[in-house]
């Protein structure tokens, strides 16, 4: 019988057939795994009607597709729970035995899902193990920065391990000048006084002389105090009532003291806490209040204002480290006549602005030392007033140095410094758009940049004074000039800083007492009494003094003089610039002007 498909050999050599058939009855126990049901006919040789040569191949096929179908499915039911060795190969030990596990018969619809995926998972179990075993294999190398990983020993840093850097925060801070105008200006955190004022001279375009300084105003309270170097604008801001205000000035006697003490210092108020009648060298005077083992006071009479009350009362008062104090016998400095009047260290000292009419004070000399807790109340303010302004003065710087000491001595040596490390012909600093200017000279037949300051500042005097010339030369020869020089000598000068216009005196008195009481500050204004001369105001020794600037006729043109018509001056411009060079016959040189600047 032939068979398609079947080889020849098979057909003409049936004792191989014979083998194969007593090989797979001798060892088919062995072949088969427990817990697989054994075919019954697995080869079946049909002795009746045929020969024994012949082997009926169809049902062999059969038999051998349904024993590997029972196969697959019995590994696709186990292999979950099945666990496998490196090789593949199922675990003979953990399988169930050939008796009690015989497996039930496979439906139909079970067979046609052989050809699914099998899901195997122990396959990462063994990778895992593999790792485990390549570790063990290795050396233990020490962590050498153990600070650096997380607690799960990762060396990746947790996201809120690292410490977060807190932006700075920024405040908004509305800065008035005296004419009134203001500008908002947006400051951080930890800007301090100094740092402020050289922002707004560099947004005012202003020369960076130094002088400039921010006042803390309280208008409803009638005080003002100018605000050290190193205070924090944020910090001062919080103590201000609603109504109060910072402005912006020139304060020429901010730190006068450290180069004229004796002006500052009466002899006979200073004094030893351990000597009622001694007295500190002037010499010795500003160490003792810089060094802080020793002990310096000051004393005198003082008009103090009682709290609750209207009265004042005048008392002995004498002002140590520890704090103000007043005598309640006569001028004894014994302990138990001293009693305490107001603390340094949470206060600071204000001028009064108007004392008489807000307080009824005595006099026009009066202060305040105001506690920082206090905003709007004036029941726990201080009121004190002195008999002239030169001990106001005395007791004003003295109460700084004693809170501050070397503090204040480092603030005035800054700019010193500064000032020192920069050329001589670039003082005072000036802004970014004079600086950019350079001096030329064209004489020659090019141009050349003039690199000798000298040179330079003669240069810019020249030029400042040839206008002149040539308006005086012009209307010598008849020709019509632009603006009449007679026209022309009476309003120049109202270009300039120094001229203030109509004030009357005691507006002028207030600017000179605003902006610091040093020898030299002056200003020009109109008179009051007679329109057509002109006041200029000067301090000199912590005293306001008045010159009336008249106009003379020679030739018939207009001059103008101080002294009575000696000293003639086409305009106010020349007989400013001439007293700023010679004393003449005013006590001093003209040395600060007074200025007003818009934010």
């Amino acid at each position: 019988m032939a068979l398609a498909g079947c080889p020849d050999s098979f057909l003409h050599l049936p004792y191989r057939i014979d083998n194969v058939d007593q090989t797979s009855a001798h060892g088919r126990r062995d072949l088969v795994e427990p817990g697989f049901q054994e075919p019954s006919n697995r080869i079946s040789l049909n002795h009746q009607g045929k020969n024994n040569d012949d082997v009926d191949l169809e049902a062999l096929v059969n038999d051998m597709n349904s024993s590997f179908e029972s196969l697959y499915s019995t590994c696709s039911m186990q292999s979950e729970t099945t666990p496998l060795l490196q090789n593949g190969q199922l675990n003979r030990s953990q399988l169930p035995s050939s008796g009690s596990g015989a497996l039930q018969p496979m439906s139909p619809r079970q067979k046609v899902q052989r050809s699914q995926p099998v899901r195997i998972m122990a396959v990462r179990r063994l990778q895992e193990e593999e790792q485990q075993f390549r570790t063990s294999s290795l050396p233990a190398i020490p962590n050498p920065f153990p600070e650096l990983c997380s607690p799960a020993s990762s060396p990746v840093l947790a996201p809120g391990s690292l410490p977060q850097s807190q932006p700075a925060s920024k405040h908004d801070v509305k800065v008035f000048s005296e004419d009134g105008t203001s500008k908002v200006v947006e400051i951080l955190a930890d800007m301090t006084a100094r740092d402020l004022c050289q922002l707004l001279v560099y947004k005012s375009h202003c020369v960076d002389d130094n002088s400039w300084t921010l006042v803390e105003h309280h208008p409803h309270l009638g005080l003002e105090r100018c605000l050290e170097d190193h205070e924090l604008i944020v910090q001062v801001e919080s103590t201000m009532g609603s109504e109060s205000k910072f402005l912006f000035r020139k304060n020429y006697a901010k730190y006068e003291f450290f180069k004229n003490p004796m002006n500052f210092f009466p002899e006979q108020m200073v004094a030893w806490c351990q000597q009622t009648n001694g007295s500190i060298p002037q010499s010795q005077l500003l160490q003792n209040f810089l060094n802080s083992s020793s002990c310096p006071e000051i004393q005198g009479f003082l008009h103090v204002k009682e709290l609750g009350r209207k009265s004042w009362k005048k008392l002995y008062v004498c002002l140590r480290r520890s704090g103000l104090y007043c005598s309640t016998k006569g001028t004894s400095k014994e302990p138990r006549h001293l009693q305490l009047l107001a603390d340094l260290e949470d206060s600071n000292i204000f001028s009064l602005i108007a004392g008489k009419k807000l307080y009824n004070a005595p006099a026009e000399y009066g202060f305040c030392i105001k506690p920082n807790k206090v905003r709007n109340e004036t029941k726990e303010l201080r009121l004190l007033c002195a008999e002239d302004e030169q001990s106001r003065t005395c007791w004003m710087t003295a109460f700084r140095l004693l809170k501050y000491g070397m503090l204040l001595y480092q603030n005035y040596r800054i700019p010193q410094q500064r000032k020192a490390m920069l050329p001589h012909f670039s003082t005072p600093v000036r802004s970014v758009s004079e600086n950019s200017l350079v001096a030329m000279d064209f004489s020659g037949q090019i141009g050349r940049v003039i690199e000798n300051p000298a040179e330079a500042q003669s240069a810019a005097l020249e030029e400042g004074h040839a206008w002149r010339k040539r308006s005086t030369r012009m209307n010598i020869l008849g020709s019509q000039s632009p603006l009449h020089p007679s026209t022309l000598s009476t309003v120049i000068h109202r270009t300039q800083h120094w001229f203030h216009g109509r004030i009357s005196r005691e507006e002028s008195h207030r600017i000179i007492k605003q902006q610091g009481l040093v020898d030299g500050l002056f200003l020009l204004r109109d008179s009051q009494s007679n329109p057509k001369a002109f006041v200029l105001t000067l301090c000199h020794h912590q005293k306001i003094k008045h010159f009336q600037i008249l106009p003379c006729e020679d030739d018939g043109q207009i001059f103008f003089s101080l002294d009575d018509g000696n000293t003639k001056f086409s305009d106010l411009i020349q007989l400013v610039e001439f007293y700023q060079l010679n004393k003449g016959v005013l006590p001093c040189k003209l040395k600060h002007h007074c200025i007003r600047v818009a934010l």
